[in-house]
């Protein structure tokens, strides 16, 4: 007689009816396929996060190597300074350090990343003035390119003692 009455009788009547074990929603083949469904799109970006990566890490190497590398030649001097030949006691003092850094081990028991940074980057531009100097003798080339190289690498080589001399006090005073 009252609506609400027939409504709960109706419903009870159809929850009875329900069969009484629901089945699964889907096997465990279906499971898999799904779940294999699911996964192929991230492992597509995979490849993408990689060169993406990549790239990052290598514009870190460009930027750390812009900022350390890059010999820049020294200003031209008057040709008078120039046509002088490098003296012999320059010349005593350049063997006497590179005699020295050659003394030491080629790596520290300590390590520190911008000492080593430094370190490098003056090895490598050595490397590239005697490379320069090189082909400059190869094409006798005018004797004052060559002095200038040669002051050049004599600064090169004093700045990589000065840098190997603190490094050297900072490890014995550990």
């Amino acid at each position: 007689m009252h609506p609400d009455l027939d409504r709960e009788r109706s419903l009870a009547r159809r929850l009875r009816e329900l069969p009484e074990e629901a089945a699964q929603p889907y096997g465990w083949r279906e499971f898999q396929r799904r779940s294999l469904a699911r996964t192929r799109p991230a492992q597509g970006l995979a490849g993408g996060r990689a060169v993406a990566t990549a790239g990052v890490l290598a514009l870190g190497v460009i930027a750390v190597w812009a900022r350390l590398g890059g010999w820049s030649p020294q200003p031209a001097r008057p040709p008078s300074a120039l046509t002088a030949p490098l003296p012999s006691s320059a010349a005593g003092h350049t063997a006497a350090m590179e005699r020295w850094l050659a003394s030491l081990p080629s790596e520290p028991a300590v390590v520190h990343v911008g000492t080593r940074a430094a370190v490098t980057g003056l090895e490598d531009r050595i490397a590239q003035v005697d490379d320069l100097l090189s082909a400059e003798r190869l094409d006798q080339a005018h004797p004052a390119r060559l002095l200038a190289l040669q002051q050049a690498r004599t600064r090169l080589v004093g700045a990589l003692v000065q840098v190997r001399y603190a490094e050297t006090l900072a490890d014995e005073s550990r």
